[in-house]
């Protein structure tokens, strides 16, 4: 760990309340959440203690009663505020005067309005949070005149039909994306024209899985076709990510696996182009009922599944440390409630600071190397209710309990979202790197789908929003790629008035269109067929059966293997197993599954530190049991580098190192336990923090074999020197 520059943004959090010492995490950056009156002291209040400072606020809900109400242009606007189809709000959270809206011009225009003095306050960056519309939604005045000048005909009720409620969602992502630009746009502008100085723009966005999953419409991949946007937060966390789904059977939280998938949907929605990724993890959740054990145990398995990615290395490290630092949560016991315990707090920091080094140039998969891909488009968001069944009585909420009696089996396979987790979780449970990829990409980007030789799609509850995908992927396939084809051509959505129905040649499905570019007859049955250098296995079954039995589970599999078999590459090659483990430079990052092909602990053997240890021990032989994750510091990685720190739970700068000594500031939130593991060549005779111009000399361990001193100390809100005399 070296001295890290602030302006790299590596790490950084979101917080609505002033500047508090107690959860001063010492990121590079911090997102100063609202645009209320307090806005400009706290934005002058976190620049004042060093940091690089951006804007946050909601853009499809907020405070923004004075336009609701009338009082910004002298007009009423709750015509504007999302409606279910009983005329009722669609409200964010409790408050009756918080509704999610319909970006309309007006409001795009209000929101310029309130964010324009952050600019005059010269924020670096401003991050436009959740565009969100959701599924039930469409009934409101506002939605309806967005609707006739879209499509130029009077509003159907997208209640009505499949038809209805598709193009009501292909609406809902529209308005946001106008929405966004719009802003973006005219903001940018401003900042250059009255200022001379460039403004960056970034959307916080619960990834496509999550937001299919929950029935909501958001812009998601429309995004990258808008220059004023410049990039993404993941907003996957315990909340998104324990959202119950169904493996061989069995309904369950996932947490660990469904993490893996939605993190990844994220890194392939900007591989390839040059807009930003962080990745934001949450050391609690929105839900305040839960203890701190079920808070670390998943927070840790969101922590892994995002670390093996690793074409993303800027994260979010929290959002809202102040009700982690100073929140106070039921006891494990039930007995009363209690803050955070000391461990966590320690292990919490030593992570979120070691998430700034792992921008490493030396990347290795262990175990499984081949990745293979599942094609997600952002039309699956548009098909998520069904004209006849009532659904909004199990729209699902942030608590992620979906406890929910539901009959209808089409309303149980939407709330699952069983259809894509039939085509990945049997694969993931089996050690097979499936990476989500974002299928409108391939038409914007020449050569995205080169990464990959085996891609899986299915056609059965997403749609593709052009023909010419199709030629792109026939062209993929028949450069030597194996594409298997799943489905059944059940979907009633197919029957939607689109391309692949329109016009002088008309496809029942666009499974045909695409069997047709493939030069398959469009009845084909089900097996392997060769086309040019590559291969088409197709099955025939919609993919949310794969996920009601064991059998399902292996039908899929065994289709895989054929299709790999099939490719005669033996770089393509899949071992079983229950576990994914990276190397990221010297940090070993693995988490091993339940229910996979054995409850084998995977062990290592060597020389590591126990990041997840709030004591940075020193350990030789590791057993991570299954359900368990781990983060270690490899000492052997490279025995060249024998200085600097390897592990601390505070923001170390000024470090500096010579023949006499070893020194360096500290700083991290007040009280909070701190421990510091720093490469030393020899058993120092002294180590001392000097605070105030007062000298305290400190206790410490020494590992005479990896050279080490671990030194432990109580983290303070200001710099504090330590020093380590040779």
């Amino acid at each position: 760990m070296k001295n890290r520059c602030r302006e790299e943004e590596r790490t950084g959090f979101q917080e609505g309340g002033a500047y508090g010492e107690t959860y001063d995490l010492q990121t590079d950056f911090v997102m100063v959440y609202g645009i209320n009156e307090s806005m400009p002291k706290r934005i002058g209040q976190w620049r004042e203690q060093g940091y690089r400072v951006h804007l946050m606020t909601g853009v499809s809900w907020g405070g923004y009663q004075d336009y609701l109400n009338g009082e910004f242009d002298g007009r009423p606007h709750w015509d504007e505020a999302q409606c279910y189809k009983g005329g009722e709000h669609i409200i964010h959270g409790t408050s009756a005067d918080i509704p999610y809206m319909v970006p309309t011009i007006a409001f795009s225009d209000y929101l310029f309005h309130r964010i324009r003095p952050a600019v005059d306050e010269g924020v670096d960056a401003i991050h436009l949070e959740e565009p969100e519309f959701w599924v039930e939604g469409g009934y409101s005045e506002a939605f309806k005149r967005e609707w006739q000048h879209y499509y130029n005909e009077p509003w159907i009720a997208p209640h009505e039909s499949e038809d209805a409620q598709y193009r009501a969602s292909k609406l809902k992502a529209y308005l946001y994306a106008r929405c966004l630009d719009r802003l973006c746009s005219a903001l940018k502008e401003y900042s250059m024209v009255r200022y001379n100085r460039p403004l960056r723009f970034y959307v916080p966005t619960h990834s496509l899985i999550n937001y299919t999953q929950w029935r909501i419409v958001s812009p998601e991949s429309k995004l990258l076709d808008l220059p004023s946007i410049n990039g993404y937060i993941a907003q996957i966390w315990t909340g998104t990510s324990r959202t119950a789904n169904v493996y061989e059977g069995r309904k369950a939280e996932r947490t660990f696996e469904t993490a893996f998938l939605e993190y990844g949907m994220m890194q392939e929605l900007v591989r390839g182009t040059d807009r930003r990724m962080w990745f934001l993890h949450d050391p609690i959740e929105d839900d305040p009922k839960r203890n701190w054990k079920d808070y670390e145990e998943n927070y840790l398995k969101t922590l892994t599944a995002s670390l093996l990615h690793p074409e993303v290395s800027h994260y979010e490290v929290a959002p809202w440390p102040r009700r982690i630092f100073e929140g106070q949560y039921p006891r494990e016991d039930g007995n009363g409630k209690e803050g955070i315990p000391a461990h966590y707090a320690t292990v919490l920091l030593t992570i979120m600071h070691s998430l700034g080094g792992m921008d490493q140039p030396d990347v290795q998969i262990c175990g499984n190397e081949t990745q293979i891909g599942v094609l997600l488009a952002d039309s699956a968001m548009y098909q998520r209710m069904r004209p006849g069944v009532e659904t909004a009585g199990f729209m699902l909420k942030y608590d992620g309990t979906n406890e929910v009696e539901i009959t209808d089996e089409y309303a149980l396979e939407l709330l699952h979202f069983s259809h894509f987790y039939g085509l990945t979780l049997p694969l993931v449970k089996h050690g097979l790197h499936v990476r989500p990829v974002q299928l409108d990409n391939v038409r914007r980007f020449p050569g995205y789908l080169d990464g990959y030789r085996l891609l899986i799609v299915s056609y059965e509850f997403m749609k593709p929003e052009y023909p010419d995908l199709h030629n792109a992927l026939a062209q993929w396939v028949r450069d030597g790629g194996a594409l298997l084809y799943v489905g059944d051509d059940s979907d009633p959505y197919h029957k939607v008035k689109e391309w692949w129905n329109r016009g002088k040649r008309m496809y029942r499905t666009p499974r045909e269109h695409l069997f047709e570019c493939l030069g398959l007859d469009l009845q084909a049955q089900e097996g392997v067929t060769r086309v040019g250098n590559g291969l088409v296995r197709y099955m025939r079954i919609s993919p949310d059966r794969l996920t009601l039995s064991a059998e399902g589970a292996q039908r899929l599999r065994d289709a895989v293997r054929e299709a790999m078999d099939n490719l005669n590459d033996p770089a393509i090659r899949w071992i079983p197993s229950n576990y994914f483990m990276i190397r990221r430079g010297p940090y070993v990052i693995a988490s091993v599954m339940n229910e996979s092909v054995h409850d084998h602990p995977l062990e290592l053997t060597g020389c590591f530190v126990d990041l997840f240890d709030p004591r940075l021990p020193i350990v030789r032989r590791v057993a991570i049991q299954p359900g368990k994750q781990a983060l270690l510091y490899d000492m052997e990685f490279d025995k060249a580098e024998r200085s600097g720190v390897i592990a601390a739970s505070s923001r170390i700068d000024n470090f500096t190192e010579d023949s006499r000594s070893i020194s360096f500031t500290a700083r991290g939130p007040r009280s909070v336990l701190a421990a510091a593991r720093i490469h030393c060549p020899a058993k120092p005779s002294r180590v001392a923090m000097t605070v105030g111009g007062d000298d305290t000399t400190l206790p410490f361990e020494w590992d005479e074999m990896t050279q080490t001193v671990l030194i432990r100390y109580e983290n303070r809100a200001q710099h504090v020197r330590i020093a380590i005399d040779k």
